[in-house]
C-alpha cells in the first residue's frame, strides 16, 4: 500500500513550487490537457499569481516521498446558496500514480475541507471525452447539475 499525505502549497518553499510547476507542466502534455508546457516567465507569472491571488488552495498529495499529484482550486461565492464554495480547476495525478486511488483521496481531502470550512458545495469542470475522470468524479457523488448547465469560454 502506498503511504500518502497532503500539504498545502506554501509559496515559499522551493520544493512546492518545483513540485506545482512540474505536475501542471506534466498535465499541460497529457491528452486531456492539450497543452504546450510553461514557459519559465510564465512559471514565475504562474506561481506569484497564485500565491497572490485571494482564496487559492493548492493541495499537494504525496505518495512515498514523492509529489505525486495536486488540486488547484479556488474559492467562491454562491449568490443562491448564499455561502461561499470551492471550485476544482485542476485535479492532477501524474501517470506514473495514476489507478492507486490518488485521485480519490485528493478528492475526499478537499471535500473535508470543504465541509470544516461550511462551504455550499464542490464544483469542478471535466472534458467531455474525458471518460476516464467522469466514473471517479460520478463515484465521489459529482453530477450534471438540475438543470443541464453547459461550461462555455470567450478567450480574450
Amino acid at each position: 500500500m502506498t503511504e500518502t499525505f497532503f500539504e498545502y502549497c506554501d509559496y515559499e518553499n522551493p520544493t512546492h513550487l518545483n513540485a506545482l510547476v512540474s505536475l501542471l507542466d506534466h498535465y499541460m502534455a497529457d491528452p486531456m490537457g492539450g497543452h504546450a508546457p510553461l514557459t519559465p516567465l510564465e512559471k514565475l507569472r504562474l506561481v506569484d499569481g497564485l500565491a497572490n491571488h485571494s482564496g487559492t488552495l493548492v493541495l499537494f498529495i504525496v505518495a512515498d516521498g514523492v509529489y505525486a499529484g495536486m488540486a488547484t482550486c479556488f474559492e467562491l461565492f454562491s449568490t443562491f446558496q448564499v455561502k461561499p464554495y470551492l471550485y476544482i480547476h485542476d485535479l492532477i495525478v501524474h501517470n506514473d500514480f495514476r489507478g492507486k486511488g490518488l485521485g480519490r483521496k485528493l478528492l475526499e481531502q478537499l471535500a473535508e475541507i470543504a465541509k470544516e470550512r461550511k462551504y455550499g458545495k464542490i464544483t469542478l469542470e471535466v472534458r467531455q471525452d474525458n471518460l476516464v475522470a467522469q466514473p471517479l468524479y460520478r463515484s465521489m457523488g459529482f453530477e450534471d447539475c438540475n438543470p443541464q448547465m453547459l461550461f462555455w469560454t470567450k478567450t480574450l
